[in-house]
Order: C-alpha cells, then sequence, then structure tokens
C-alpha cells in the first residue's frame, strides 16, 4: 500500500516550485480583500444606528437570496455585518481557486501527458493525487490562518480572535470540498474542460440551492456545503460544528476519489465517452466548426448557468418593489434619479456583476488557442490550407457571438422572471439594452487576450487577473473608497448604468477604437512570432 504513494514528497516540493507565484498570489489577494472589506466597514459604519439601518436593508428575500439568511441583526455588529455580506462571496472565489489548482495538478496534467512521464519514474500511482491534495490542504490552512488573524489584527471590538480564526476556517473548510469534489470529478471526466465544467456546475447548483433553501425552505439550505458554513453564524455565535462537518465529508470524497483513481486507467475516465462520428460534417471540417465542437459543452453549460443567474436574480424583483416602497431610508438612497424606479436603479448593480460574469465564457474561448498550441495540435491545423489569421479569427469571431449570447441570456432570464412577479413589470427592450451596453467592454477584454496571444501567449492568464481587478475596482470600489483613477483603469468603468445613465457616444466609440485596434496589433503580431518554437 505504501508503494502506491511512493515519492509523494518529492511530487509535492515539484508542485510547489512549479505554483511558487500562483498559490502566494491567491493567498495574499484573498488576505488583502478580506482586510480592506472589514477596515472599509468599520470605517463606513461608525455609529449603532447606520449599521441598523444597513440590517433593515437585510431582511428581504432579495437579500437574503444573495449573501444568505441574516442573523445578529438585532445587534449588527461591524463582525457581524463583515461575515453576513462577505463570507458567501468570498468562498465562492475560494472555491473556484480550489478548483483551478486541482484540475491544472491531476487531470490537465495527465491529458498533457505529464503524469505518464513520472509514473514512468518510481512513483506511486496515487503519488500526485495524494501530493495534490495535501498542498492544497496546507494552503487552505495557510488562508485559514491568514485571513483569522488579519482580522483580528484591526483589533475591531466585535471581532474577537475566535470569530476571526472561525471566519477563515469556513474559508478554507469549503475550499477543502471542493478540492475533494473537483478531485472525484477528475476521476469521472476524461478530459481537464469536463472536470472543470462538473465542478463549476456544481458550485452554481450548490449557490441556487442555497439561496432557495434560505428564502422557503430552509431543509434546502442544509443540502448546499454555501449553506452549511453560514450556520456557523460567525462572529455572533461563533458555531464550529459545521465547518467541522464540512472537512468531515471532505474526507469521505477524498478517499471516494483515491478509491476511484486506483480503479482508472491513466488518462481515461469512468464516466463513459460518446464515439465520435464515423465521417466529419463539413461544419466540423473549418476552423471555427472545430472550435464550436471543442468547446460546445463549455458554451452550453455557461449558457445554461448565466440564464439560470439571471432568472434567480429576476425572481426576488418582486419583493425588491414592496420592499423600497416601505424602506424609507432605501427611497432616500436611491431616489436621486426622477423618472427611474427604485428597482430599475438596484437592476444597475445587477448588470454590472452578469456583464463581469458573461465575460468569462469569451475568454476562455480565446485562450483555447494557447492551450491547444502548448499541446502541440495547432500544428496539425497549419499543416493544411488553414492560415493564422483564419484560425485566430474563428475563435475571435466565436468569442464574440457568444459574449452577445450571453448577455441576451442573463438579460432575459432576468426579464422574464421579473415579470412573472413585478405588478408593473420592466419592458425587455430596456433590461436588454442595460446588458448589451456592457458589450464594448467585453469585446476589449477579448481584444486584450488577442494581443497577448500574439505576443506573450504564456502570460495570457494574466487576463484573469485584470478581470478580478475590475470586479474588485467597479463592484467593491465604492465599498473600499478607492481612488477614482482605479476604477478609470477597467474597461467596465466607462459603461453607463442603463436606465439611469445615458449612453456616452464618445466613450463607447473610445472603446471601440482601442478594442480593433487592440485586436489588429495582436493579428500582426500572431502572424509573426514563432509557434512552433
Amino acid at each position: 500500500m505504501t508503494q502506491s504513494f511512493e515519492n509523494c514528497g518529492t511530487l509535492m516540493r515539484f508542485l510547489i516550485r512549479r505554483d511558487r507565484i500562483r498559490i502566494p498570489i491567491w493567498i495574499a489577494s484573498f488576505i488583502l480583500i478580506t482586510f480592506l472589506v472589514a477596515e472599509a466597514f468599520h470605517r463606513l459604519y461608525t455609529t449603532e444606528i447606520e449599521r441598523q439601518g444597513m440590517a433593515e436593508t437585510m431582511k428581504n428575500p432579495a437579500m437574503i437570496a444573495m449573501v444568505g439568511p441574516g442573523y445578529g441583526l438585532d445587534n449588527y455588529t461591524i463582525g457581524a455585518m463583515m461575515a453576513h455580506q462577505m463570507l458567501l462571496f468570498t468562498a465562492i472565489v475560494v472555491a473556484i481557486m480550489s478548483i483551478l489548482l486541482v484540475t491544472r495538478h491531476t487531470r490537465s496534467d495527465e491529458e498533457a501527458g505529464r503524469i505518464e512521464l513520472i509514473r514512468s519514474m518510481p512513483t506511486g500511482r496515487l503519488a500526485n493525487l495524494s501530493a495534490t491534495m495535501t498542498i492544497l490542504i496546507i494552503v487552505h490552512f495557510l488562508l485559514a490562518i491568514g485571513i483569522g488573524f488579519s482580522l483580528y489584527a484591526l483589533g475591531i471590538e466585535s471581532m474577537d480572535l475566535e470569530g476571526s480564526l472561525l471566519y477563515g476556517a469556513a474559508l478554507g473548510g469549503i475550499g477543502i470540498f471542493f478540492s475533494a469534489l473537483t478531485a472525484v470529478f477528475a476521476q469521472l471526466s476524461e478530459n481537464a474542460r469536463g472536470t472543470i465544467g462538473l465542478s463549476i456546475a456544481a458550485l452554481l447548483l450548490f449557490y441556487l440551492v442555497r439561496a432557495v433553501g434560505d428564502v422557503s425552505n430552509e431543509v434546502l439550505s442544509w443540502v448546499s456545503p454555501l449553506g452549511w458554513i453560514l450556520h456557523s453564524k460567525v462572529f455572533v455565535e461563533n458555531n464550529w460544528w459545521p465547518v467541522l462537518g464540512t472537512i468531515g465529508i471532505s474526507l469521505l470524497l477524498l478517499f471516494f476519489a483515491f478509491y476511484l483513481h486506483a480503479k482508472r486507467d491513466l488518462e481515461a475516465g469512468l464516466l463513459p465517452a460518446r464515439p465520435g462520428k464515423k465521417f466529419a460534417s463539413r461544419f466540423l471540417q473549418s476552423p471555427t466548426g472545430l472550435f464550436l465542437r471543442l468547446q460546445r459543452t463549455a458554451i452550453i453549460s455557461w449558457a445554461i448557468g448565466l440564464f439560470i443567474l439571471g432568472v434567480s436574480y429576476g425572481s426576488i424583483f418582486g419583493d425588491l418593489e414592496s420592499f423600497f416602497n416601505d424602506n424609507e431610508m432605501m427611497q432616500q438612497l436611491l431616489a436621486a434619479n426622477e423618472g427611474v424606479s427604485l428597482t430599475e436603479q438596484f437592476m444597475t448593480l445587477l448588470m454590472k456583476i452578469m456583464a463581469m460574469v458573461s465575460s468569462i465564457p469569451p475568454l476562455m474561448i480565446m485562450l483555447k488557442i494557447v492551450s491547444e498550441e502548448r499541446k502541440n495540435r495547432i500544428e496539425h491545423l497549419f499543416s493544411r490550407a488553414v492560415s493564422r489569421n483564419t484560425l485566430l479569427g474563428s475563435s475571435l469571431i466565436i468569442a464574440i457571438l457568444v459574449s452577445i449570447m450571453m448577455l441576451s441570456l442573463t438579460g432575459f432570464g432576468l426579464w422574464a422572471a421579473a415579470s412573472t412577479v413585478m405588478e408593473d413589470p420592466i419592458s425587455l427592450m430596456p433590461t436588454l439594452k442595460a446588458a448589451f451596453v456592457y458589450l464594448p467592454a467585453i469585446w476589449l477584454m477579448i481584444s486584450l487576450t488577442v494581443l497577448f496571444i500574439g505576443f506573450i501567449p504564456k502570460r495570457s492568464s494574466v487576463i484573469w487577473f485584470y478581470l478580478s481587478y475590475s470586479f474588485v475596482v467597479i463592484y467593491l470600489g465604492a465599498l473600499l473608497q478607492l481612488p477614482d483613477w482605479l476604477g478609470n483603469l477597467s474597461p467596465y468603468h466607462y459603461i453607463p448604468e442603463i436606465p439611469v445613465e445615458e449612453i456616452n457616444l464618445t466613450e463607447m466609440a473610445v472603446l471601440l477604437f482601442i478594442t480593433v485596434s487592440l485586436s489588429i496589433i495582436g493579428f500582426i503580431r500572431y502572424n509573426r512570432r514563432d509557434i512552433f518554437g
């Protein structure tokens, strides 16, 4: 049995060496954002009246669906506010980090042939998976400790040491859970795309089940691990058992992943792959058709997920309308724009979130060229009558069309659900207009990816950090009181909040001009650089 884990320590050192930059950036980012948000809450809500006013806004079903059930609302301290409003969203990002890291060192390495090379040496069958999971557990332990002590270091009265450590432990626990779950999916799927797709789909499902359960049926909340950690009630009751239960179930999933890994063949998945057609269609014989076929599952999955996201946000609009009408503080907060309803003003915030989430599928499509190039598959295309412009242009066209489709689905889903629950529903066209106005920003992100592909494909993943940066400065910029120039560096900053603001044609034209220019430069460089070196 010990032979199955032979040289696990050597593999751990190798994996740490590979991620010596990536992992510290992840951990430091979480600690920094958590510290800044907590400090911002402490600075903005200095009196009990202000905190209780915020507590009132958290009691409606819309907020419950988004951030979870409120606790400590009768005495809404900074600690209770921080845990209530930030724990769930931070846990989702921690889960995404875990999914990406586990997939990178398991199924992606196996798909690229690295595991086969490692297994040709005196290495145990389970060594790579055990090394990966050990590193992930250590990463989440360091994350939990770092976040816990950083919160306690603020010296806020309502953030004691136990609550601060529990906050970090809840995030670490959910990270370990999704690491183990992704390890299971890595045994089921035969490629990295399937592993990430199944893991992200599970994350979205857990979020939606928790949202429905928190609003209507508390029993459903216990089906979702995201609901478990919220029952820890950090800084109020400080319940450790939900976190310990999460870790316990994670260990069971981990043992199951090891069992499946020991049973399956290398580079094979336990879920049977459907055999392809004997003869390819004419559509599949073009670069555009090929890339669409390769990413068909991911596109469909994201389309369904974003439509459900729009529906979930739209379904709370009926409650929002009555909530705003009965809440004088919210009326004073949002009533600065005449001729626009309070619900429409709230919709602009949701559109920002959905637009940035809708940017992910088009960027994934563009980066597919880089992953195929690393696996030496691009050479097979260029051995035929396919030019570089055709190849890159096919991906660009697909990315643009997918960006339109994703925004259409989110906007339509929001409108369809809102129209069924509102007495005076928002019209379809204004809703779609509020969504489509973000297309120039998404297209600029796509053009930046083209630029990276042309100049430094090995660093093309930087686009994800830029998207994360945009989310922080646009969504949390006001809360953190960040300087205006930080927001100016994001293309999403220049998008008007329809229907509150009017479209600035000059800014839109400038964004489109930059988009076209960056794309042209990227195409020129892609035609000149050495792909086969």
